[in-house]
């Protein structure tokens, strides 16, 4: 089966479309984890124009996707970027937990629930800026 994969992804084409596939499908499971730790629904947040919510989720999507560009980029096969990916977000959800935990004045998610778009403007740029210090880490 690795032969078959191997042969597929030598066309650049077909490695394209694999990549972006698992790249999206990775996504979607890991903002489900993300959604699954926060105290609000993102989705139903943003849906009531909440744009701390916006920002903070968008923050996290170019965060994951970022490593998800380093990941490929530093490996040579699907799997193995993958497998940094994942690394990649469980590092990436644990800096989540930990700007929740040193953050003793105010809950961010709370904040974030109510609209206030100067916590998840700061959600946003961590995610970002974070993406890229992890991304540099990836192998």
């Amino acid at each position: 089966m690795e032969r078959e994969v191997d042969t597929l992804l030598s066309n650049q084409f077909a490695a394209s479309l694999v990549y972006v596939s698992l790249a999206v499908l990775a996504l979607i499971i890991f903002l489900f984890f993300f959604e699954f730790v926060t105290r609000y629904n993102c989705w139903q947040e943003i849906k009531n124009g909440n744009m701390a919510a916006a920002m903070a989720t968008g923050g996290k999507i170019f965060g994951l996707c970022n490593i998800f560009r380093f990941a490929i980029q530093a490996n040579e096969t699907v799997y193995q970027s993958m497998t940094w990916a994942t690394f990649g977000f469980a590092m990436l959800l644990t800096a989540y937990f930990l700007f929740e935990f040193l953050t003793p004045v105010f809950r961010i998610d709370d904040e974030i629930k109510k609209d206030n778009r100067a916590v998840g403007f700061i959600a946003m740029i961590i995610s970002i800026a974070l993406s890229y210090v992890i991304g540099a880490t990836l192998h």
